[in-house]
């Protein structure tokens, strides 16, 4: 899985609107609404490379409103669930 962390400049008087229709594209997971120099930060999760640009340039940015967006690639996640995990392996509830 690729995760690419989209940050998106947006009209600000259409906000919302903006975040529902990039929500209702297929490989975003999550819109959040952020301060700061961006508007919005979009999570983008696809299986190839290629679908990058299908889901990035193809349709997110066409979203009417989105104004300018920066793409992070993610190449390693960590979590509170992973990391909680790692640090339980071996240890026995008896400690």
């Amino acid at each position: 899985m690729i995760t690419a962390i989209v940050h998106v400049k947006a009209a600000v008087d259409r906000i919302p609107e903006i975040a529902e229709a990039i929500t209702a594209i297929d490989a975003v997971s999550e819109v959040y609404s952020v301060t700061g120099e961006f508007d919005l930060v979009a999570m983008v999760r696809v299986r190839e490379h290629d679908e990058l640009a299908d889901v990035i340039p193809g349709r997110l940015n066409k979203v009417p409103g989105v104004l300018h967006t920066a793409t992070h690639i993610a190449f390693r996640t960590y979590s509170k669930h992973d990391l909680e995990a790692a640090f339980a392996i071996g240890l026995d509830d008896g400690f």
